[in-house]
């Protein structure tokens, strides 16, 4: 935390020298009631003492002061601020890999639910556009705030042959240009890609990926599924193994300069998406917080007020 009159704070030194006068006062108050010499009738005539109730209530006015001044020295701390007009693009692997059930209950149900988490967790204002790519790639819903359409689609998402990741990332800055431009200029724009293999249809990746680098459009990239997976080819019925193609994907999130994930079930997937979507619908802004310790006390004031009406019928 961070003050933007950092001087101010020299006021404190007054809120010490005020808790140690208290100190003093209760340490001769003390002394003048041993005086007193008979100790018997002191204790006979003067009325029930409070013990250490009596402390309570200088304790939280001294902190209430404490508090104010902390808050007029104007403390600044790092507060998440949901992202205006950016707009993130779910591109979405929807080849026959997909259908491999190393990954409970298969890759394709698994995505379908953390793709549906990813848009509950990122902020309603940010547009969010969803991608399926096989041996094409097709722009399912454009840049929309509307979840209900994206969720829609997504449960739609039916599997075809080959892999076009090429493809997927130049359709996804299709739908990125969609966006009507304002007045404040080009909105942020970020792409994810969730795929378990390497393209093998279509313009290459490493194309796809300098013209989203040439754009300013980082594009992170989920390798999905594990080593193990398996599928029956509808065409020759042979078990064939679709094995994670780790490298392609992290060699795009590298050259556009996006992040690259793993994930190996759906519990993992859903974290990578919550993850990217903190970094991509949220920005890190300093904000002051003077508010919080005015409010603070202030509510210190009123405890300190209502404790000593309670125990000794008057204000403090």
């Amino acid at each position: 935390m961070t003050f933007l009159s950092p001087e101010r704070l020299w006021l404190l030194v007054a809120v010490v020298a005020l808790a140690a006068a208290y100190v003093v006062l209760q340490g001769r108050r003390k002394q003048y009631t041993m005086r007193f010499t008979n100790l018997d009738l002191l204790g006979a005539v003067a009325p029930k003492r409070p013990g250490w109730r009596r402390h309570v209530p200088a304790l939280f006015f001294v902190l209430a002061i404490a508090s104010l001044v902390v808050g007029f020295a104007k403390p600044v701390a790092e507060q998440q601020v949901p992202r205006e007009r950016a707009t993130v693009v779910m591109a979405i692997d929807v080849s026959l890999s997909m259908m491999a059930d190393d990954v409970d209950p298969s890759r394709i149900d698994a995505a379908k639910a953390a793709a549906t988490s990813f848009i509950d967790i990122v902020p309603p204002q940010l547009n969010v556009a969803l991608v399926a790519f096989n041996g094409s790639a097709t722009v399912k819903v454009p840049p929309t705030t509307d979840r209900t359409r994206l969720r829609d689609a997504i449960a739609n998402l039916e599997l075809g042959e080959r892999t076009a990741i090429g493809e997927a990332i130049f359709a996804s800055l299709d739908a990125v240009k969609a966006v009507p431009a304002q007045a404040e200029g080009t909105a942020p724009a970020h792409i994810v890609v969730m795929s378990d293999g390497d393209t093998t249809i279509g313009r290459p990746n490493s194309v796809a990926a300098k013209k989203a680098k040439e754009l300013g459009i980082p594009v992170s990239t989920i390798a999905f599924g594990t080593d193990a997976g398996e599928i029956v080819d509808p065409s020759s019925g042979e078990v064939t193994s679709v094995a994670v193609d780790r490298d392609a994907l992290s060699g795009i999130a590298e050259d556009t300069g996006g992040s690259f994930f793993e994930a190996a079930s759906e519990g993992e997937l859903s974290e990578v998406y919550a993850n990217i979507g903190t970094q991509v619908g949220y920005t890190t802004e300093q904000t002051e917080v003077s508010t919080v310790f005015i409010g603070g006390a202030l509510a210190l004031l009123s405890l300190t007020s209502v404790l000593s009406l309670v125990w000794f019928s008057r204000l403090p």
